[in-house]
């Protein structure tokens, strides 16, 4: 294997011994020799030295000892790009393939590192016979395997570095008897286990602890303050859990703590304890927390760490309170980051004192009132999120002040006004501008031209008005450019032809008029361009024609005439809509366009026009009323076909070759679910392999393309962090040349909730189970989800296929609701019964979990929903699904529980492996009533929710809100 060689020894005591009975010098000159013989390529003649004319000791990287002036006792070849493989017989080093066992009959060797290369195999468990060793570092390769529980005989080991490889199993127990170690580095591997409760009396000399991106579990072992001269510890992105050790301010010479990502509990002041003791940490620079279990009320005490402290984030974690208004205090803070935790109150004026501030990041908060002024006084910012907020008032003038921002999120708030000009006047704002989903109206003014560095520019879904201004031709790298559902009205400047770079273009949904510009012929990497729903006139211009790299061109409800082009983008239906032009003829077969009138067909329809003049106001009343009904069909169909290409807005596009690639050829070995409409395939996808579900659609199934189109309207236009999250989509050919449709979701590395609470076999069964704080934290969850659809969606959402299946979860077991394949916007379901009596009894749904009045022809409704998460909380304590075999001649899942609603029946209807980590010597009768408790309470919600009468069920905000306290109640028991 080739690799590069980057090794560094740093110890003068590092001996070169080979396999051979040689001694002394020669020896080390054989050993060097060897070396240089295996490697490939030696440029710039980084090896010339090493020959029989030079002494060893005079070799390019060789140093030699000062007792023993003829030994090699260090060898320093790094950076020289050098490539090979290295002989068993060289005991210090390895390129590529597997570490020879006989690196470990060194028994001087001090020091070893072995980092960025591409090394395989295992580490030799003949490392356990350096005596000597006192470094050993291997990050930065591909070794497998466990660490070996020899290492744990070296007694003068002190620094020992495996992070970034793939190594799997435990940290043997020997490890922590070496009491010398005082740097400890496994992460990004795939290790598990708990750590030691006494880690910080076995380690007392550790200064840095990193086990990040692992799948450790169990306590954060309260010891660690034990180790006074900690440094660093980062334990994020694994699985502990428990409370965090209440006296880290014992250790003085802390600057780094990170735990984000994990499993960590805080409902009340107590558990946070561990924040005051922190404000003991004088040289804390970085403080990385975060978890969905962290709760309570964010301590004040936090504006009482150290100044020093250049990093704070408290990320996903359900804190409430407001932010401090000491924040001041941290005058080095550089980094603020408290994004979706339930923060509320406004952001506090003294915000603007922290001068040293470069990223300011608060979203998806439930914060109030308006932006401070004082924020322009950050004159050192980089990026600023608050979005998903409930911010109000206008955007403050003061941001101009921010000469240094290159990114501004403020979408989702209720902020109006108008958009000041100083924020166009930002030079460096180069990477986005999202203004979307506010309240902002008034005119876009003529200094957005000044916006010349800006890659993405974002005002969709206010109330802004006026022209578009002809200075955004200045904008020419500009990419994504989106105008829509606002009020622009006039033409379209062809001034946008000057915008070279743009390859997504969204002007629809407004009251604009007049004709495209031919100069948009010119864009010659417009990859989307969406101009529905406006007033446009004019012929279709066979300029798009030539756009080769356009990949979707939406012109539908405007007011175009004339013959549709076959060439470029017009000769493939799924690249194009045209919906809604009355007045065009021709194009493709597949567009249903009447045919262009020929010249004797157009004298012939003049003679007829004065019998029609007769006949038109006899029939115009009954016509009329037909076609209203017709036209609305037809745009509500029209709507659904172009919204594929509203997700390509926001994310890139991906091709079949590389989804296929991805999903190494959509095999069996990589499909994990399926259902009638799709197959879902996990795959790898991009240069960075990232890991990701690829949904294709069964396009042979009848409504197989609603459903596709349906979600895609869904995902376009709902964010939650319990909803999946879309990457991007593919509308396409396979290589059989049929259509092709999938979309691709995030991984879910543990499934759905369908797989957990209805193992396939028993020996899954005995190893995977949901204790009864997953199961209330995946209930709280989904109920949030479905909170955001009904209430914070607009129009509201209804799922329609609520079920286990379509809960999936992911590293965390943090769950997202997904499929939205049946997905309704409430306004129009609505509409639709009003029309058609008959059209809700269509809804499909699964069975046992659709709401009764569906199957009578009730209208679709956020209750349909309410019914189906009371059925799953049903199942999610009971184990059972609503068709499981038992419910029969009348019985259901709801009645069985009704059945079973007594204190001593309950525990009988309740899943077993609920409480199957919870072991019978532990538990108390005042454990097992305050279980019972939450058990009847949180069944109770479920009977409430599935009421068979729809006016008698909760809403979902009173269902997630009563969950929430059913929780907090639990753990503080």
């Amino acid at each position: 294997m080739i690799v590069h060689l980057f090794v560094l020894f740093l110890c003068s005591k590092l001996v070169v011994l080979s396999g051979a009975r040689l001694h002394g010098n020669e020896n080390d000159r054989l050993a060097l020799l060897a070396l240089k013989e295996g490697l490939k390529q030696n440029p710039n003649g980084a090896l010339s030295s090493w020959n029989n004319s030079n002494h060893v000791c005079d070799w390019e990287g060789v140093t030699c000892g000062r007792k023993h002036p003829e030994r090699v006792i260090a060898l320093n070849l790094s950076n020289h790009d050098l490539q090979g493989s290295i002989s068993p017989f060289i005991e210090y080093n390895q390129l590529g393939g597997a570490i020879p066992v006989e690196l470990g009959s060194t028994p001087k060797l001090e020091l070893l590192a072995l980092d960025n290369n591409n090394l395989t195999g295992v580490i030799p468990p003949s490392f356990g016979n350096l005596s000597t060793l006192m470094l050993f570092s291997c990050m930065y390769n591909n070794l497998q395997g466990s660490i070996p529980k020899e290492l744990g005989k070296l007694p003068k080991l002190e620094f020992f570095q495996a992070s970034a490889n793939t190594l799997t199993g435990t940290i043997p127990q020997e490890i922590f008897n070496l009491s010398l170690m005082f740097y400890f580095s496994v992460g990004e591997n795939k290790l598990h286990g708990i750590l030691p409760q006494e880690l910080g009396i076995k380690l007392p000399k550790l200064q840095v602890l990193y086990l990040p991106g692992n799948r450790f579990s169990g306590p954060v072992p309260p010891s660690l303050p034990n180790a006074s001269s900690f440094e660093e510890i980062d334990l994020s992105n694994n699985k502990f859990s428990g409370k965090i050790p209440s006296e880290l301010g014992r250790l003085q010479s802390l600057f780094n703590f990170r735990v984000t990502n994990n499993q960590l509990e805080a409902s009340n002041a107590d558990d946070w304890k561990f924040l005051d003791s922190l404000t003991n940490c004088s040289k804390l620079q970085v403080l990385l927390l975060g978890s969905r279990q962290l709760g309570g009320i964010l301590p004040s005490s936090v504006t009482n760490l150290s100044t020093t402290l250049e990093t704070l984030a408290i990320s996903f974690s359900p804190l409430t309170g407001t932010i401090p208004s000491g924040i001041q205090r941290l005058v080095n803070l550089y980094d603020l980051r408290i994004p979706y935790c339930n923060l509320v109150g406004e952001i506090p004026d003294e915000i603007g004192k922290l001068a040293s501030l470069q990223r300011l990041h608060l979203t998806g908060n439930k914060l109030t009132g308006q932006i401070p002024f004082s924020i322009g006084n950050l004159t050192l910012l980089n990026e600023l999120y608050l979005f998903e907020n409930y911010l109000e008032g206008p955007i403050p003038a003061s941001i101009g002040e921010l000469q240094q921002l290159r990114l501004l999120v403020l979408y989702g708030n209720r902020l109006n006004g108008s958009i000041p000009k100083e924020v166009f006047n930002l030079q460096y704002l180069s990477q986005q501008l999202d203004l979307a989903n506010n309240l902002l109206e008034g005119p876009l003014p003529a200094e957005v031209g000044g916006l010349n560095n800006l890659m993405r520019f974002i005002v969709y879904g206010n109330m802004l008005s006026g022209q578009i201004p002809t200075t955004l031709g200045q904008c020419e790298v500009m990419e994504y450019f989106s105008l829509g559902n606002n009020l622009f009205q006039g033409t379209i400047p062809h001034t946008i032809s000057n915008m070279k770079g743009l390859k997504t273009l969204d002007l629809s949904r407004n009251k604009l008029s007049g004709a495209i510009p031919p100069s948009f012929g010119n864009l010659t990497v417009l990859e989307q361009v969406d101009l529905s729903d406006n007033d446009l006139s004019g012929p279709v211009l066979e300029s798009f024609g030539d756009l080769k790299h356009l990949f979707y061109l939406n012109l539908s409800y405007n007011k175009l005439r004339g013959e549709v082009p076959v060439r470029g983008v017009y000769g493939n239906s799924t690249e194009i809509s045209l919906f809604g032009n009355k007045e065009l003829c021709g194009g493709i077969s597949e567009l249903h366009l009447p045919a262009c009138p020929t010249i004797k067909a157009i004298k012939k329809s003049k003679r007829s026009y004065l019998w029609l003049k007769v006949v038109i106001p006899i029939t115009v009343s009954a016509a009329l009323i037909l076609a209203l009904f017709a036209l609305a069909y037809q745009k509500r169909k029209a709507k659904k076909e172009s919204l594929n290409s509203h997700l390509e807005e926001q994310y890139p596009r991906v091709t079949y070759e590389e989804l296929a690639k991805a999903t190494e050829g959509f095999s069996s070995e990589n499909l994990i679910g399926s259902g009638k409409y799709g197959s879902v395939y996990k795959g790898s996808l991009g240069d960075n392999q990232k890991m990701v579900a690829v949904k294709v659609f069964k396009l042979q199934e009848r409504g197989a393309s609603k459903s596709f189109l349906t979600e895609c309207e869904a995902l376009r236009s709902i964010r939650h962090r319990n909803l999946i999250k879309i990457i991007t989509s593919c509308s396409s050919i396979d290589r059989e040349g049929r259509d092709f449709k999938a979309l691709i979701f995030e991984y879910m590395p543990n499934g759905s909730l369908d797989q957990w609470l209805h193992p396939a076999d028993s020996e899954l069964q005995q190893s995977n189970h949901l204790n009864l704080a997953q199961r209330l934290n995946i209930a709280i969850d989904i109920a949030d989800a479905l909170d955001y659809l009904h209430n914070s969606c607009q129009p509201p959402v209804v799922h329609c296929d609520l079920k286990p299946s379509n809960v999936l979860l992911d590293n965390d077991m943090a769950a997202h609701v997904g499929d939205f394949g049946l997905a309704k916007f409430l306004a129009e379901a609505v509409s639709k019964s009003l029309q058609d009596s008959s059209s809700s009894i269509a809804i499909k749904g699964t069975v046992g979990y659709v709401a009764p009045e569906y199957g009578a022809g009730g209208q679709v409704s956020t209750s349909g929903d309410v019914y189906s998460y009371g059925i799953m909380l049903l199942e999610l304590l009971t184990g059972k699904r609503p068709t499981n075999d038992l419910f029969k001649d009348g019985m259901s899942l709801r009645k069985f529980v009704e059945a079973g609603d007594t204190s001593e029946q309950n525990m009988e209807i309740i899943d077993r492996t609920i409480l199957s980590d919870v072991r019978g010597d532990e538990v108390t009768n005042n454990d097992i009533m305050k279980i019972n408790e939450c058990l009847v309470s949180v069944l109770n919600v479920g009977l409430a929710c599935s009421d068979p009468s729809q006016r008698n069920r909760m809403n979902m905000t009173d269902a997630a809100a009563k969950m929430l306290a059913i929780r907090s109640i639990y753990l503080r028991a």
